[in-house]
């Protein structure tokens, strides 16, 4: 296998000591994906279980992905002092914990105490696993790596709701949070014995600097949630009000702080800030438009919630296969060419099922979202090799949590439109044109980069000549 085959001069771990190391990140970053889909799916009959009212079933989800958004940052800054294989094994075990708990609660107070601390577990290992896997495998080999990352989490989104319906078929909600507990003893067991051991760094925490991310991003993902929920304009507007304060503030902190949360100065790379732009806006795009369908597919098309679930299957099935295919050529070509070849058919993909109505039908549908998938699948890989590769490696904790930040506010900040709209009263099509329009801003940025990830490959080819 080509991941672990062992050249002279490679950095990261031996090819054999890969297998188990990976199987950990595997394990780990599965458990956190397929929860969060599952528990979407269930909210229904855990509201019904527990005779509570679905707007407060649906704290069950809000709560852990707004302490999950809210720790990431936070989570890799504390990374480069206690070493990311501490943190990663606290954030598993905090996570196995929690869900065991979450399946023992019989009230929601308490089963919203769980899933705080399940967010919290999640932050720990999504905030540091593009980095680790950085360590795990050698730079020659980093677009693969991150091919077979864009495998697992499109996987874990595709059987999410499907584990979900089965399980649910058969035996009670709990047992949804009750099978993480096997999968993590596993995962935890394989992370202790194989994931690599770095030296932490000397200095001090920027725990002001935490604190204003903290405050940033749980402000700006529960304002995106009244948006979307079309709440009062006080309240969204006073949330957004408190993100913008509280960003502002953080920025402030980062220029002047010993140790920095988030060194503002890889932002000076321009390879990396236009990586990070056009992740977000694709995100925006993804995010918006899974919302929008499953509007469109249930209230104008008659699906149910399950068919509904299937419709989306090819879009996380299309990056299963093509996301490896992309990671591993953007080790030989020029990644911006492929991320940029991605958001054409994204955009195309789009723009397709921007076009779809009643007449149109399920086959339709199927190929307009495969097509979506595809250019998703290979856009992101790529896209994420630049962002990895284009600062030292030393700084790949912080890539790593901006890597995580962005895609968690990108599709926050879709989701929010969507609402948006639907409170406005336009249809759903228009939000869809409107995904395919932060999309083609994104392939700006993404074309924008190309001649300087050509320069960057052209400088590795010639390094590894040399060697």
């Amino acid at each position: 296998m080509r991941l672990l085959e062992t050249r002279p001069g490679d950095d990261g771990l031996p090819g054999p000591e890969r297998l188990l190391a990976v199987l950990a990140l595997v394990t780990g970053t599965l458990m956190a994906v397929v929860d969060t889909t599952m528990i979407n799916l269930a909210l229904p009959t855990i509201a019904a279980d527990l005779n509570v009212p679905a707007s407060r079933a649906v704290w069950i989800t809000n709560l852990f992905q707004v302490v999950c958004a809210a720790f990431l940052l936070v989570f890799a800054g504390i990374s480069e002092l206690i070493t990311r294989r501490r943190l990663y094994l606290f954030g598993l075990g905090t996570f196995v914990v929690a869900a065991l708990g979450a399946a023992l609660s019989r009230n929601l107070e308490t089963l919203l105490v769980f899933r705080a601390f399940q967010g919290l577990g999640a932050a720990a290992t999504l905030s540091i696993g593009p980095s680790l896997y950085r360590a795990i495998f050698p730079s020659r080999l980093l677009g693969s790596a991150l091919g077979l990352s864009a495998l697992v989490v499109a996987g874990g989104y595709a059987a999410g709701p499907t584990l979900s319906g089965v399980i649910l078929s058969f035996v009670d909600w709990p047992w949804l949070f009750a099978l993480n507990v096997p999968l993590g003893v596993c995962s935890l067991w394989l992370a202790s014995r194989a994931l690599p051991r770095d030296t932490p760094r000397q200095g001090s925490f920027d725990t002001l600097g935490a604190l204003y991310s903290m405050l940033m991003l749980a402000s700006f993902f529960v304002a995106m949630d009244a948006v979307g929920h079309a709440a009062p304009l006080w309240q969204s507007g006073g949330w957004a009000l408190l993100a913008v304060g509280a960003c502002a503030l953080f920025i402030h902190r980062q220029r002047r702080a010993p140790y920095p949360l988030l060194p503002l100065s890889v932002f000076a790379e321009k390879r990396f800030t236009l990586a990070v732009s056009a992740s977000g806006l694709a995100f925006i795009g993804q995010g918006l438009t899974f919302v929008a369908l499953s509007f469109f597919y249930q209230e104008q098309m008659g699906f149910s919630p399950l068919e509904t679930a299937w419709l989306f299957t090819p879009w996380p099935l299309a990056i299963m296969l093509v996301g490896p295919l992309a990671g591993r050529l953007a080790d030989r070509v020029n990644p911006s060419l492929l991320s940029s070849t991605g958001l054409m058919l994204l955009i195309i993909g789009l723009v397709a099922l921007a076009l779809v109505d009643e007449s149109t039908g399920v086959a339709g549908s199927l190929w307009r979202t495969a097509l979506c998938g595809i250019g998703f699948g290979l856009f992101q890989p790529p896209n994420n090799r630049e962002m990895m590769g284009s600062l030292p490696p030393e700084r790949s904790a912080n890539v790593s949590g901006v890597m995580s930040t962005t895609r968690t506010v990108g599709q926050s900040f879709g989701v929010a439109l969507v609402g948006a709209a639907l409170a406005l009263g336009s249809p759903i099509q228009v939000t869809l044109w409107l995904g395919a329009g932060t999309t083609v801003l994104a392939l700006l940025a993404s074309l924008s980069r190309v001649s300087l990830a050509q320069r960057a490959l052209d400088e590795r080819r010639a390094s590894s000549v040399g060697k």
